[in-house]
């Protein structure tokens, strides 16, 4: 059936937006744009709303997401209206844009398709860019005090990469889309450090001595003052999980150049990686203090406590079952596993079952080379176009010495872990963000 844009009803639009219009997660690198023309042109047909609020703009390849959704529960409980532009979603497609932690409306979403369809067919852009265009709206629209946007992919050309931010936040540098970034980490990080603006702050989540070069010659080319968060706390700054709690409990005690002030905060994203990202978080909070927002340290201890209940967070450590324990995490590339794995190894068990599905458009042989030869493997196929298929996945981890059986979902295949698991035993579902999308 065909549908007009002007009759289409919520489920119909969407079904437009990901048949229509190219998009990463169904097509791969064939939906990414080598340039911003699209994104300009379609954001001067929408009065460029970019320039009509403020913004913070994170990119990096492991732990964007969770840093964008901390700093997004801290500016809101602060009290300023608070955007929030991440990607890609899990369950619904309204979770990419979020106005203090709520979802767009679905009629925001289904005027704005029959408004700008004419727009659309005009400048065929992909799924990402119309995406972005409809978050800038929102924003500009509804005057929201300052926008947490996350890239989506790389940086220089992103679709997001056409705000001046009163900070840039680069987590850090990893292996992941070398098809597309480059096939070195100088490379991938020079697409990275390309969000970097003249003068504007820049604060990077960890020093690498392998491309700290590269932002060294960045900040230096656009006159920004650089902070590497992981070096500025690198001392004074203990954790532990309170796994009963369900929460990663953080007593910073920071060097007194960095700024901030000692206290101890409750962080309701248990995975050991976060103890990375909330450094990140606490130096861009004193960059926004800075700059004249007014954070206290109690805003801090109750958003950071409820970052999930905030914005609606889902798939990073989390906790689906307690008999057998099941836990998901949305890491998929070779550094976000080895700290998937840390938290696996930190975590009680007897036997690990393994649930795991990939994409078909990666080199998955870094990662097959790192997981655990001892566990029991569930393999399948994310249910997207691009998700590898089962028996593929299986005969390629055979070949790194990873033994189970290929299933043809993913629900299938957590049935059978969970069944063949003793209460003593783990259950972990990952590999894919879009494994962990068909769990939560």
């Amino acid at each position: 059936m065909v549908y007009g844009p002007s009759t289409m009803d919520y489920a119909q639009t969407i079904h437009y937006l990901f048949s229509q219009l190219p998009m990463f997660t169904r097509d791969g690198a064939s939906a990414y744009k080598a340039n911003l023309d699209n994104t300009i042109e379609l954001l001067s047909r929408l009065d460029n709303p970019q320039h009509k609020f403020k913004s913070v703009h994170i990119g990096g390849t492991n732990g964007k997401g969770s840093t964008s959704h901390m700093l997004a529960a801290i500016l809101q409980t602060a009290g300023y209206k608070t955007g929030l532009y991440t990607s890609p979603h899990l369950k619904d497609f309204r979770e990419r844009i979020r106005i203090n932690g709520q979802m767009i409306s679905e009629q925001t979403v289904i005027d704005f398709v029959a408004e700008h369809t004419s727009d659309f067919d005009e400048i065929q852009p992909s799924f990402f860019e119309m995406t972005v265009g409809l978050a800038f709206d929102v924003f500009a629209k509804d005057k929201v005090d300052i926008a947490i946007v996350e890239v989506g992919l790389g940086g220089r050309l992103d679709s997001t990469n056409v705000i001046t931010p009163l900070v840039s936040v680069i987590t850090n540098i990893g292996w992941d889309h070398m098809n597309i970034l480059g096939d070195t980490l100088k490379l991938i990080a020079g697409e990275k450090a390309g969000i970097i603006k003249d003068k504007v702050p820049v604060i990077v989540g960890e020093y690498q001595i392998e491309v700290a070069d590269v932002f060294f010659e960045k900040t230096k080319a656009t006159c920004s003052k650089i902070t590497f968060a992981s070096e500025l706390l690198k001392t004074h700054f203990k954790a532990k999980s309170d796994a009963s709690a369900g929460l990663l409990e953080i007593n910073v005690s920071p060097t007194q150049d960095s700024g901030l002030k000692t206290q101890d905060l409750s962080l309701d994203l248990t995975g050991s990686y976060q103890l990375k990202n909330i450094k990140t978080v606490l130096c861009a909070v004193e960059e926004l203090r800075s700059q004249g927002f007014k954070i206290t340290g109690e805003h801090l201890k109750a958003a950071l406590a409820d970052v999930k209940g905030l914005t609606g967070l889902h798939g990073r450590w989390e906790v689906l079952n307690t008999q057998p324990l099941t836990i998901c995490d949305t890491g998929h590339n070779p550094d976000g596993i080895e700290e998937v794995l840390k938290n696996i190894a930190a975590t009680p068990h007897k036997k690990l079952h393994f649930v795991l599905g990939m994409v078909n458009d990666k080199d998955i042989s870094k990662v097959l080379t790192i997981l655990p030869v001892k566990a029991h493997y569930y393999f399948c196929k994310p249910d997207i176009p691009r998700g590898l298929d089962a028996n593929s996945l299986w005969l390629k981890a055979e070949g790194f010495g990873l033994h189970g059986e290929a299933y043809p979902s993913v629900k299938e295949a957590l049935d059978a872990a969970q069944q063949n698991a003793a209460d003593d035993d783990l259950v972990f579902v990952g590999g894919s963000t879009f494994v962990v999308a068909e769990v939560v």
